[in-house]
């Protein structure tokens, strides 16, 4: 019993056979997983998954690398959106500074702006954070993120860094980074995590788990997360896969 709590199965990379990866995810022992609806294009797509599949949940909102796009409007649907019985979280928001695509000012704005009614509406976030660790911190801090919480999305900072979000009440969910042979700081922090505020999760079509890594990742893969996160906890796969898709549940309100 696997959840996937951050996956794009609405992407072009799925196109030519989104039905059979759904099924092998199926397969693969995921029960149940979020569909991120991050711009105007991605939010219709991800809702009709949602409508579409009883096991598929969205989270709807406006990804830093486009918040010089997002209007007034925007926002308006992104709140309208989250009466629909299958909309857990508004997501993916947060802070990018690998692309150069929106001015720092103007994505520090379009977070703000979605933690705030994240907090009128009572919803918990989903964080997107690349290069940005400490604006991240700074601006959840500022606007009470602690009030409805959320998750750390494909966590890559430090031990530091994970322990200000934690006391802030968010979850930290890990992809699939921790598979790789490398990746050193991702395993000791997943290793601290308390249980009860981990999850996992793909972010497919990217970050493609070992010993896949390099071809197209898919929401069947979130199976060897677990595997990987399980080894580091000194967990069965079986306890693994319970615990997080229990706190998965609980964080959501599944």
């Amino acid at each position: 019993m696997l959840f996937d709590t951050h996956t794009h199965m609405d992407a072009p990379q799925f196109d030519e056979d989104r039905e059979m990866a759904i099924k092998r995810a199926l397969e693969a022992g995921v029960t149940r997983m979020i569909n991120i609806g991050f711009n105007r294009e991605t939010i219709p797509s991800t809702m009709k998954l949602a409508e579409t599949y009883d096991f598929i949940y969205a989270a709807v909102g406006w990804h830093p690398v486009d918040a010089i796009t997002m209007q007034d409007e925007d926002l308006d649907w992104i709140a309208s959106l989250c009466s629909h019985e299958k909309v857990v979280a508004i997501g993916e928001i947060g802070l990018d500074y690998h692309w150069d695509t929106s001015p720092k000012d103007v994505q520090h704005l379009v977070f703000r702006r979605q933690i705030e009614l994240a907090r009128e509406l009572n919803m918990p976030i989903v964080i997107h954070n690349r290069d940005a660790h400490e604006d991240i911190v700074k601006i959840l801090r500022e606007e009470k993120a602690s009030d409805v919480g959320g998750v750390m999305h494909s966590f890559s900072g430090s031990w530091e860094t994970a322990k200000m979000c934690l006391d802030m009440g968010f979850h930290i969910s890990f992809g699939g980074p921790i598979t790789f042979k490398n990746a050193k700081q991702p395993k000791e922090v997943l290793a601290k995590v308390p249980l009860d505020r981990l999850l996992i999760e793909t972010d497919s079509p990217y970050l493609t788990p070992h010993p896949f890594r390099g071809k197209r990742n898919e929401t069947a893969y979130v199976k060897l997360v677990a595997e990987m996160a399980a080894e580091i906890k000194g967990l069965s796969f079986e306890e693994l896969a319970r615990i997080t898709t229990q706190n998965a549940l609980e964080r959501f309100g599944i």
